[in-house]
């Protein structure tokens, strides 16, 4: 799990949907407070003046908390003063008053002042029997425990208020709290418990038409496409729940929004767009005096400076973000910052150019944090949390050498990945939506199913007053004697084939058996095999390094099988050259992810432990190693494996390209006119202005080939140009059979697409690839591994 997703999951749905259960944040429209202060103006009635202090109050909580504390405080001061019977104070004003002023304390993250007022309210109702108070109370007080982290707590109090709200009948708390437990089991990894909360919920929002509960939903909704990596869908609905915000003048929930918008864009990697609407974000929570919607814009504006390499700038905003929730007492908030500057030292520690001392210093700091961030995060049971400091801290002693320690957390990194992301519980979320709209399916057929039955008595009424009754009568009589025939028929055949079925049904029943034990077996066959896969995907380059080796570039890896013959292999050396390369090991599936795997391994020993930096060298090792591990000596009948491959070397001071290729080429794409200074690096051009330069390969595999088994590769070397595109890949693009007439894609295709797409940034490259060759495959099936690299220099 990347960092951007763990803020999705963990910190920023914490603002995003909360339901306070008592003074909801209305429309603040002029026509409203227009009336509410006339009615200050008029009345004489001083409980009838504290309800309306308490209406203002609410009317301004969410743009101008200041003046909402003033006019609260007015009501609570009145309330007080009232003569109620023998007693001084108005008890059940002087509860709502409590309730509303502890609601923007709450709003403005001063969380022990809003526990104090709940309290005294809480003790009030009690004492009252207002069992309406009570539920208000309860929830606020969960509400609190949620924003600092101390989920038992928050369960406990919400549990309280639902049950009130269900001996009562209160339909709006029982949404509230239902999605407030939703928003629970989301922080703590429990996405299917999640859903069943955020579900019950919708259902009796939309039925009331509740706007501001719908918001809250929409926004719940988006939180889960977030996770599902729909990020068009989750913006979407993001940009719903905004909508209703602006037109309610909601700025608490417009800001929410903005983190959410501004995460979606951080995850894609548009950075310049993430930190727009996180500074938007933190703009209104600064005019609000909202310390826990500041923490988390502080914290995400970190991670921006963070993947942008600007460490300095992320530590400074990590730091205040820690500072406000060590204020709020926000333990989640706490971890996740830990977890955040131990994964910073990690990358520091990654940098070139440090001496030994410096680079263990980075490691002991990045384990510094993740102990402090597994072990608040195991404190609170925040599953992701945990996960992502088990990742950091595995990563970390690795580096170290310490096999032991870094084989310990990646037992819980495991573990914990595997809890939140289960097969069986994404099957129950799909399981879970399917019945919600299944229920409001069947809603709508029992409404025309009432019509319908409304309609059928009409029409019987009518032929019983009618005079074709007795022709209607006589046909039905025909009809059943008609009927009596054909079954006297049919009863006796059924007697005959009876016997057969009885015979068929015992066969079936052999044969049932036989076909459940071929699919257990075929069930664990496949779990192997994906098992597998999970390794092969850790062996791979990682994204975020392929990013630090190659700032602009794209990876299409689309296995034929679960797991793949094809894989890619990236690495910066110690002069800052970038050296990355594409294989097409013999065969596809299980016996191919055999071989990426060997070659995988072999690469990290001669390039990384051997040192050997030189293109046609570095095949030349790996092809003595691979026919070595193979056991190949050319004797008629053993295995033939071997793989091909395309390998460059970037040095980047001198903008040369090493190049050697076994059988695969190496494509240049390039502006005609930049060698003369009309083109910079990101303007667009047709494709007419582009020229597509093919570096072809040696004609011999790596592995054993007859009659070249000691023939060496051939080291070229390219000049490259500021703007120049190189693509590395295997055959299984241009071979995919597919279109009208059932043929490959072929080579030629292949090389026009490129030359196409030429004007678009790197990931929209991507896209246009893997769109257009699953459109050319259609309904056929995959023949081959794919896979293809694009860098722009």
């Amino acid at each position: 799990m990347n960092k951007i997703t763990l803020i999705a999951l963990i910190c920023l749905i914490c603002t995003s949907a909360i339901v306070p259960a008592q003074n909801p944040k209305s429309q603040i429209l002029n026509p409203k407070l227009d009336s509410l202060f006339l009615i200050l103006k008029t009345t004489k009635a001083d409980t009838t003046r504290v309800n309306t202090y308490i209406k203002i109050c609410s009317q301004y909580q969410s743009s101008n908390p200041d003046t909402a504390l003033y006019f609260g405080t007015l009501g609570l001061k009145l309330a007080i003063s009232i003569p109620f019977g023998k007693e001084r104070g108005w008890a059940k004003g002087i509860a709502d008053c409590y309730i509303n002023i502890g609601s923007i304390h709450d709003d403005q993250g001063n969380y022990p002042m809003a526990i104090e007022y709940y309290l005294k309210s809480l003790k009030i109702m009690e004492e009252l029997g207002d069992k309406k108070g009570m539920s208000d109370c309860y929830n606020n007080i969960g509400n609190v425990h949620y924003y600092q982290g101390s989920y038992a707590q928050a369960i406990e109090y919400f549990l309280k208020s639902l049950k009130i709200d269900e001996e009562s009948g209160n339909k709006k708390g029982m949404s509230d709290c239902y999605n407030n437990i939703g928003l629970v089991h989301y922080d703590q990894g429990f996405y299917d418990k999640a859903i069943e909360y955020y579900l019950k919920s919708i259902k009796i929002k939309e039925e009331s038409g509740d706007k501001k509960g719908i918001s809250a939903c929409y926004m719940n909704i988006g939180l889960v496409h977030y996770d599902q990596g729909l990020y068009d869908k989750a913006i979407e609905y993001y940009l719903k729940s905004l909508k209703i915000d602006e037109e309610s003048g909601d700025k608490k929930g417009m800001s929410d929004c903005y983190i959410n918008i501004g995460n979606v864009y951080m995850y894609q990697g548009s950075y310049d767009n993430a930190l727009e609407y996180y500074l938007k974000s933190l703009k209104i929570a600064k005019e609000l005096g909202d310390k826990n919607g500041m923490a988390y814009c502080y914290g995400n504006i970190g991670m921006v400076h963070s993947s942008q390499g600007l460490y300095d700038k992320a530590i400074e905003y990590f730091l205040k973000d820690l500072k406000l929730d060590e204020e709020l007492g926000d333990k989640n908030g706490i971890a996740l910052v830990y977890g955040n500057i131990a994964s910073l030292h990690i990358a520091l520690a990654d940098s070139t150019a440090l001496s030994d001392n410096q680079q263990i210093n980075y490691l002991n700091k990045a384990i510094e944090y993740g102990i402090k961030a597994i072990e608040l995060a195991q404190e609170i049971k925040v599953m992701p949390i945990e996960n992502e400091a088990a990742n950091t801290l595995m990563r970390a002693y690795k580096k170290l050498g310490n096999f032991k320690k870094s084989i310990e957390y990646a037992e819980i990194f495991i573990a914990t990945k595997d809890s939140m992301f289960s097969e069986e519980k994404t099957k129950a979320l799909a399981e879970m939506g399917a019945r919600y709209e299944a229920e409001k399916k069947q809603q709508e057929i029992e409404k025309q199913q009432i019509l319908l039955e409304k309609k059928d008595a009409e029409v019987k009424k009518q032929l019983a007053i009618s005079s074709k009754q007795k022709i209607v009568i006589l046909f039905v009589v025909c009809g059943l004697l008609l009927m009596a025939v054909i079954a006297a028929i049919i009863f006796r055949s059924l007697r005959i084939t009876r016997r057969q079925r009885n015979v068929i049904q015992k066969q079936k029943a052999v044969v049932d058996e036989k076909n459940r034990i071929i699919e257990q077996k075929n069930k664990d066959i496949t779990d192997s095999i994906t098992y597998a896969k999970r390794i092969q995907e850790a062996i791979l380059t990682s994204s975020e390094n392929c990013k630090k080796i190659l700032p602009q570039h794209f990876i299409l890896f689309k296995p034929k099988d679960i797991v793949s013959g094809d894989f890619y292999w990236a690495y910066a050396s110690h002069n800052n050259n970038a050296i990355w390369t594409v294989a097409d090991c013999t065969g596809h599936g299980v016996p191919g992810a055999f071989m990426s795997m060997i070659g995988s391994s072999l690469l990290n020993e001669i390039i990384i432990e051997k040192g050997i930096a030189t293109a046609n060298d570095i095949l030349n090792e790996l092809k003595k190693h691979i026919i070595k591990a193979l056991g190949q000596t050319g004797i008629t009948g053993e295995t033939r494996d071997g793989m091909d491959a395309s390998l460059c070397i970037w040095h980047k001071d001198t903008n040369i390209l090493e190049f050697a290729g076994a059988y695969n080429p190496l494509y240049i794409v390039r502006n005609q006119q930049s060698a003369v200074g009309l083109r910079t690096a990101d303007c667009r051009l047709p494709t007419a202005d582009c020229e597509l330069i093919e570096i072809k390969a040696d004609r011999q595999p790596i592995g054993y080939h007859q009659g070249k088994e000691d023939s060496p590769f051939t080291k070229q070397e390219i000049q490259l140009q500021t703007g120049d595109t190189v693509y590395l890949f295997s055959d299984g693009y241009a071979d995919q059979f597919g279109g009208e007439k059932s043929k490959k894609f072929s080579y030629k295709k292949f090389k026009d697409l490129l030359l196409s797409v030429q004007d678009r940034a790197m990931e929209q490259q991507k896209q246009i690839l893997d769109e257009t060759i699953e459109i050319w495959r259609g309904q056929q099936e995959q023949i081959d591994d794919i896979c293809v690299i694009g860098v722009r220099i």
